[in-house]
């Protein structure tokens, strides 16, 4: 499953693996994701018919997910994710973007004009992990 082994493959240096385990619990659920892929509807990047990356988009301008599969990382897959969904989220007339990026993703958020507001530190599963909120305020007119 795409979320299991994107999160699984974040290096040690920035989450533990009983933190990585309490984040994306092995074997996955997968009820659950079936439930929750139909209900938020996701942006999914395909490479030969097969999902390789999807980007979560709420009406309030919130990004819930982002993920990418280890095998297509740093190939431009979250960059064309966030800009499709940047584009969809002013066409819907959203302009402030925000998200609870974790400690690997908060400098691609930078990179991609998002500012810190603040550092979180969220139990789950016995674990205590720390992901920052970050927000982007968009032109409804241009990139």
């Amino acid at each position: 499953m795409l979320f299991h082994d994107a999160v699984h493959a974040i290096p040690e240096l920035f989450y533990s693996a009983s933190e990585l385990e309490a984040w994306a619990p092995t074997p996955p659920d997968f009820s659950h994701w079936e439930s929750r892929l139909a209900t938020k509807q996701p942006f999914v990047a395909t490479d030969r018919h097969k999902i390789v990356g999807f980007i979560e988009l709420e009406s309030n301008g919130h990004i819930d997910c982002l993920y990418v599969h280890p095998q297509h990382q740093r190939q431009g897959v979250a960059c064309n994710l966030l800009n499709f969904l940047v584009d969809a989220a002013r066409s819907k007339g959203i302009d402030n973007l925000h998200v609870e990026a974790s400690k690997v993703a908060m400098s691609f958020f930078k990179q991609h004009g998002f500012e810190l507001l603040s550092e979180n530190n969220v139990s789950l599963r016995g674990e205590l992990l720390t992901n920052y909120n970050m927000q982007r305020v968009i032109s409804l007119t241009n990139r």
